[in-house]
This record gives structure tokens, sequence and C-alpha cells, in this order.
């Protein structure tokens, strides 16, 4: 099985370019962003989410564990899954690797988008006028959620690195090309699909 950790801050294209990893090797993807706002907004568990998200903070470990463990298992019978937005502490990394070891399998490679933070903050601000996502067009928001990022998200990705999983992707170009390095890089690793 595929098991894919798609990385990189707010804003470096995670969710653009899950869909086409997705399509092009027939993976599910699982973003918990898309997971959380898909909740019974008048669920306990939805209103403590948005409570974290609505800030700019991470949701806590226990609750965002619980959430992906239980969409994953919706998905018996897939040949790999994109993790879009997880896992977002060395915690979660943790149990990551717990739960597909149960399940007989590992995380596979973690892809990790490197974006500088400039460009990160305009294509946020420029994704807020398509979406109407009010996160993506606080500044302040914005910059709570790239500095949580640091601080709490970009360690996991020496936790992967420390698994030799680790490959970084140059994350500004077109679509297209940072397809492609994703596609090379993924294929380089001669992982079986």
């Amino acid at each position: 099985m595929l098991n894919i950790v798609l990385f990189g801050p707010p804003g470096a294209g995670k969710g653009t370019q899950s869909e086409r990893l997705k399509e092009k090797y027939g993976l599910v993807h699982i973003s918990t962003g898309d997971v959380f706002r898909a909740l019974d907004p008048q669920s306990d568990l939805a209103k403590l989410a948005k409570s974290y998200s609505e800030k700019g903070n991470l949701v806590p470990d226990d609750v965002t564990i619980q959430i992906l463990e239980a969409e994953v298992s919706k998905f018996p019978d897939a040949k790999g899954v994109i993790y879009d937005g997880f896992p977002r502490t060395t915690a979660q990394a943790e149990a990551l690797d717990k739960f597909l070891a149960a399940k007989g399998t590992s995380v596979s490679v973690m892809l990790s988008l490197v974006v500088p933070e400039e460009e990160l903050k305009a294509r946020l601000v420029a994704r807020a006028e398509v979406s109407g996502r009010k996160d993506d067009a606080d500044p302040s928001i914005i910059e709570n959620r790239i500095n949580t990022y640091k601080k709490s998200t970009a360690p996991v990705a020496e936790f992967y690195r420390s698994q030799g999983k680790l490959s970084e992707i140059n994350g500004v170009g077109s679509i297209d090309d940072i397809s492609e390095r994703l596609y090379t890089a993924l294929d380089s690793r001669k992982t079986k699909i």
C-alpha cells in the first residue's frame, strides 16, 4: 500500500497537488481540513475543531487522530492514501505510524512542498478571493497559521527525514511543473504502486 504524506505550510499547494497525485496513481485523498469542514456543524467534535481552526491553531492531536482513523477506515480496499494536512505534529506522526503498522503497512514517503513565506501569503489571499474561506483572508490569522506551522508542524519533516522518507520538492512554479517534480520524486523511490 502506498501511503504518501503530502506536506507543506498553508498555501503550499497541497490540495491542488493531492488531486493530481490521486488521479495519476489511483489513490484515496484524505485532507484533514476537508474532513473537519465536512463534520456535522452541530456535533461537539465539529464545534471543538472549529474553535481551534478559526483562530489558525491546530486541532488537538487526540481529536485529529480519532477523526483521521475513522476516515481511513472508510476505504479498506484502497491501494494507497495521500495524507494532506496530517500529520501536523510529531505525536500525530507517531500515532500514524502505529495506526498503519496495525494495518500491516507504513508511510512510504513524505513529499514536502517548499515555498517562501511571502509566496504563501500571496497564495492564501488569492485563495480567499476564490474560496470565500475567512481564515485565508485575515492577515493576522494567516500569520498565526504560518507561525504555528513553523513551531508545531515543520518538525514533522525531521521525523520522516530520520526514517529516510523525506523528499523536499520546490513548490514554486506552474502547477504542472510542481506536479512533474512530485511525480519524479515519487517514481524515483521505486515504490510499488
